[in-house]
């Protein structure tokens, strides 16, 4: 039944901030509503984001709010962090991880490498890949420690 995620939403206090923000990501406006709803294509014709313009920003960020991880590549996640600082956004720290390498948080078969970063209401943005766990590693690293732990 269910075949994807086809949109999420987040609340801006400035919308044409948060556009040119997330225009600089590479989404693209989808169309706008009024003066306070826009929703880009985080993939074209699949999936999209709203952003919903308001004066309740103010929420502490958790985890089941405020939070949009976009999947990338592994070469595109490789690259990011200087991707993201040459348009001038700033990687994050996360999970006792600094923001200058993106780290790997594994599971079972499989494990997720990704970096954070905040749009500018402070919404939890991350990029995100899955891998392949062929070591049944479990504890957390960063990619580079990983990437050497899983060649040997």
């Amino acid at each position: 039944m269910i075949m994807g995620l086809y949109e999420a939403h987040l609340p801006v206090s400035d919308l044409e901030r948060s556009l040119k923000f997330y225009t600089g990501l590479g989404l693209e406006i989808a169309h706008t509503h009024g003066e306070g709803l826009a929703f880009l294509w985080i993939e074209k014709d699949k999936s999209w984001l709203g952003l919903w313009q308001t004066d309740k920003v103010e929420l502490d960020y958790h985890p089941s709010i405020r939070h949009i991880a976009f999947q990338v590549s592994l070469e595109g996640l490789k690259g990011a962090v200087s991707w993201l600082r040459e348009r001038g956004y700033e990687p994050r720290e996360a999970f006792g991880f600094g923001p200058d390498e993106p780290f790997v948080m594994p599971q079972d078969d499989y494990a997720h490498a990704k970096i954070h970063f905040n749009d500018p209401d402070g919404n939890s943005l991350e990029f995100i890949c899955k891998m392949d766990n062929p070591n049944k590693l479990t504890e957390r690293m960063t990619l580079g420690e990983w990437e050497k732990r899983n060649t040997k």
